[in-house]
């Protein structure tokens, strides 16, 4: 069996560490049945699921206790308790112990995801691994992916004014993506055409990332045959793919439906529009995701945590993925409530976002995944 790197979690502060045990166990009592039901879960009920025989009213006396930390409250006028978002992400990184998946979990995930390297394009190949996430968490399921990953075919400029052209990106997956490009003065259609017919000699079958660093170094060799206008012309170009803003990402989301599941009232039905809202936006989910990609394994946003989601009482478990030379290029997870079941969850996606790197690495020319 491989060995699989820790899952990182954010350490709890020194306070809240220090709970006793007793307090520990009820607490987690507390925030498990939640998890499980969504309900509210009382005194009494707590006393006879724990370990330590306990009275309902000693047990209260710690809810009271756990409840001034602000790790608990009351919602409404239940007499019963739910966890805060901070007991969420106290019980996540405190108590919660994130097991390895088992053999056959892991044999699972890699059968649902072996379909995905048969996949013709690498955006299709996320969609599919996204459909099977969806269904293993039981939760709508993102990833923000660099538009570069697609290989390209053609290239046309098709000026506008003097000084702006059209720049037509033709993937060879059949998209086609179209850029705004500013011209140098005086650059007369001769230099357009030219600096077309050198791009088209090589990008052709190169990512946007493999085609920059290949037309920068051949536009060094080649200065001296081109005119000075050309040169120009190609090396906007070339500026214009710079990758890593936002607009040359794209976000796919998959599973919508299965945030509709479990809903309990009817703000909680406002909660998911929301959030269905915010998917739609886009910018916010693709500014959230962004902040995993620089991190080592997975985050975990819990909601207000998420900025984004603060009104959606909804988590974000999310890792990144890698290319066939190991550098991160995207991030995928889950989206759901807060009740999410993170102990299966966390490891469900971090093997997934393991197996989407080496099988994307198998379409890129790498040997894909064979065993676990």
């Amino acid at each position: 069996m491989a060995h699989h790197d820790p899952i990182h979690l954010i350490a709890p502060s020194a306070g809240l560490a220090q709970l006793n045990e007793r307090s520990r166990d009820i607490f987690r009592q507390i925030v498990e049945s939640y998890l499980a039901t969504g309900e509210p879960v009382g005194s009494r009920n707590i006393s006879r699921l724990i370990a330590m025989p306990l009275s309902p009213a000693s047990v209260r006396n710690v809810m009271a206790d756990l409840e001034q930390l602000g790790l608990i409250y009351a919602p409404h006028t239940s007499a019963g308790r739910l966890p805060t978002e901070l007991g969420l992400r106290f019980f996540v990184d405190a108590l919660m112990q994130v097991g390895d998946l088992n053999e056959s979990e892991r044999q699972s995930i890699q059968g649902q995801l072996a379909t995905v390297g048969h996949a013709q394009s690498v955006e299709a190949a996320l969609d599919q691994a996204l459909t099977r996430l969806s269904g293993l968490t039981r939760a709508a399921a993102v990833v923000l992916t660099p538009k570069s990953n697609a290989r390209l075919k053609h290239i046309e400029f098709v000026r506008l004014e003097p000084e702006k052209a059209l720049v037509i990106l033709v993937g060879e997956d059949g998209q086609v993506e179209n850029r705004v490009l500013a011209l140098p003065p005086g650059v007369p259609s001769s230099a357009i055409t030219e600096a077309g017919n050198f791009l088209n000699a090589r990008i052709r079958g190169r990512t946007l990332a493999e085609a920059r660093l290949e037309l920068e170094t051949a536009l060094a060799e080649a200065r001296a045959e081109l005119d000075q206008l050309t040169q120009k012309v190609i090396s906007a170009g070339i500026a214009s793919w710079s990758g890593g803003e936002n607009e040359d990402r794209q976000l796919i989301v998959r599973g919508h439906a299965n945030l509709l599941e479990d809903l309990h009232a009817l703000e909680d039905l406002e909660r998911v529009r929301l959030l269905f809202e915010d998917l739609e936006t886009k910018r916010g989910v693709i500014d959230l995701l962004g902040r995993a990609e620089t991190a080592e394994g997975v985050r975990i946003f819990i909601g207000s945590e998420n900025k984004l989601f603060s009104l959606s009482g909804s988590s974000t478990i999310i890792s990144p993925y890698r290319d066939a030379a190991g550098h991160i290029v995207g991030v995928l997870g889950v989206i759901g409530p807060t009740r999410l079941n993170y102990a299966r969850v966390i490891p469900t996606v971090d093997y997934a976002a393991r197996i989407v790197s080496r099988l994307l690495g198998g379409l890129t020319g790498i040997e894909p995944i064979t065993g676990a």
